[in-house]
């Protein structure tokens, strides 16, 4: 796999707040990218920088090995790259069908993805449940055909079983993905994911999913010390 999406020693700062301290990682692609942390780690600040919404106040974005630092946030979109936020991912005065069209013509894939969808079609998105949303938020993010998805906790409100095929939908998409997540997610049978964990603003573990699913061995502080290249905690 190929690294797509980079952080060199990003730095972001909300007023005199720095929530992102020298962070450096990368995501490759086509592959699934998990940042994992607690509310106020800075994972959702993080895919804020990645897609150009937040500035760096030090540090870089780099895209492909291009710096993209000073690119704004349309001109990535307009490159492929595709951010579902947390809140606000569907226009709510429109219905399901009205926010898929706006993404594709033909919205079969995906109703395809996500039957429960179908019967909801004329319903304006506004007055759906949480899960109902986030299952339209990432149907437009699959129609998109992005080269680079962005999903702030995807599987937000949903069961078990369809949190499970979103992550099976994100894995098969031949795209770099990135998603923020408070636990580690189902990843996909027969599929790998490189996971950072971040710990007030700061990347204290990296690797993959299975390292953090093994049994201990040595302490916990052992286990999540940054690797070359990371962020020491703050």
């Amino acid at each position: 796999m190929t690294v797509v999406l980079e952080l060199r020693h990003a730095r972001v700062r909300y007023g005199p707040l720095e929530a992102l301290h020298a962070i450096t990682l990368a995501a490759p692609g086509p592959g699934l990218t998990v940042l994992l942390g607690r509310n106020g780690s800075g994972r959702t600040t993080v895919l804020r920088a990645l897609a150009g919404i937040v500035p760096l106040s030090g540090g870089a974005v780099l895209w492909d090995g291009t710096d993209v630092t000073r690119v704004p946030a349309f001109e990535r979109a307009r490159r492929g790259l595709c951010l579902v936020p947390e809140r606000q991912a569907v226009f709510g005065s429109l219905t399901v069908r009205e926010n898929l069209d706006l993404a594709a013509p033909a919205p079969d894939l995906a109703l395809d993805a996500y039957p429960q969808l179908k019967p909801l079609l004329a319903r304006r998105a506004g007055t759906l449940s949480g899960g109902e949303q986030r299952m339209l938020a990432l149907s437009r993010a699959l129609l998109a055909r992005a080269r680079v998805v962005l999903v702030d906790e995807p599987a937000q409100g949903m069961s078990p079983t369809v949190a499970a095929r979103t992550y099976e939908l994100l894995g098969s998409l031949d795209a770099c993905v990135v998603v923020a997540e408070q636990r580690l997610p189902p990843v996909p049978h027969g599929r790998t994911a490189l996971v950072y964990e971040l710990r007030r603003g700061a990347v204290v573990f990296s690797g993959e999913a299975a390292e953090l699913e093994r049994p201990a061995r040595g302490t916990a502080a052992d286990r999540r010390r940054p690797r070359p290249g990371t962020s020491p905690s703050g």
